[in-house]
């Protein structure tokens, strides 16, 4: 009993080793509070505060008046505001699938043993580094109908190109290309990280087997790419609902707002129509889009990966 209590701590003795872990515990918080401070302040804060307007009527030079949810009932019964939503699912699906496609096959072919692979890496990032409005004004020389190089390298070959961003047909998917083309090369680096990541012995059991290359790939690359996969599909469509810079650049939501996404419909509705409460009630709508989508798929990856290959 004399050795027991020995070994047992006194309550003084408790007391100062809580103590002592409480005060190293506030290091810690010392060291995140700016990080924390930022998301309160740039995220949680004006996430709120277009909450709390989409219940308001304000023409920003007015005092805001409570309207309750007749913003949203009107949201209900607007075709324009449904539409530049439709625009928005089409540019993702544009853009997502052949961004993600294209990513993953670079990275596969950079992930080789080649001369100049470095520098193939860093030319493939710069078009990510520019910034979307630069990117627009030299997109759209480049779909210019009668001077653009586009339709001038078509010609060349016996085909007359379209009016690119004057055509109802084409103008969303030259807009999507021009954010495949920027975007592709980032993405390339994280589907990079992950190829190296996964062990080499794997694919050499998986060949000593006598699985194909393409087996390899489906069985053993693929699903080993499953947590990149997210992070880029994820972070990916976030970007692709919010698109506005580019769209802004090159066709201003045109023609017959055929590229008229959500994100510029919010913008017209609160800087030109001075309408901020139901702009701030699109920017709900766009929000609830955007975390569903999410949410299917952290659903949808999170039985499918894996992030332990010991």
């Amino acid at each position: 009993m004399i050795a027991r209590a020995a070994r047992l701590p006194t309550r003084a003795a408790r007391g100062r080793a809580g103590g002592k872990r409480w005060g190293s515990g506030w290091h810690a918080y010392l060291f995140i509070a700016p990080s924390l401070l930022g998301v309160l302040a740039f995220l949680l804060l004006p996430m709120v505060i277009v909450l709390v307007l989409s219940l308001f009527d304000w023409e920003l030079l007015s005092a805001p008046e409570f309207v309750g949810l007749d913003n949203y009932r009107r949201l209900a019964a607007d075709g324009e505001a449904w539409h530049s939503l439709g625009v928005t699912a089409g540019y993702v699906l544009l853009c997502i699938p052949l961004q993600t496609v294209l990513a993953l096959a670079l990275a596969m072919l950079l992930n080789q043993r080649i001369r100049g692979v470095r520098f193939y890496r860093s030319l493939f990032v710069i078009p990510w580094m520019a910034t979307p409005i630069v990117l627009g004004l030299i997109w759209n020389w480049i779909f210019d109908p009668r001077d653009g190089a586009l339709n001038t390298a078509l010609a060349l070959v016996g085909i007359t190109g379209p009016d690119w961003l004057s055509d109802a047909d084409w103008a969303l998917p030259a807009v999507a290309l021009v954010s495949v083309w920027q975007h592709t090369g980032y993405n390339m680096l994280f589907f990079l990280a992950g190829l190296q990541g996964i062990p080499k012995e794997l694919h050499d059991a998986a060949a000593t087997d006598g699985a194909t290359s393409a087996q390899r790939f489906w069985r053993v690359t693929l699903p080993l790419l499953n947590p990149t996969m997210f992070f880029v599909t994820v972070t990916n469509l976030i970007g692709a609902f919010q698109v506005f810079d580019t769209v802004y650049a090159m066709t201003d939501g045109g023609p017959s707002r055929s590229t008229e996404v959500l994100n510029f419909r919010i913008f017209q509705t609160a800087f030109k129509e001075f309408d901020f409460g139901y702009a701030a009630t699109l920017s709900a709508l766009l929000f609830a889009v955007i975390f569903l989508v999410t949410l299917a798929q952290v659903r949808f990856f999170g039985k499918r990966t894996t992030y332990d290959l010991s």
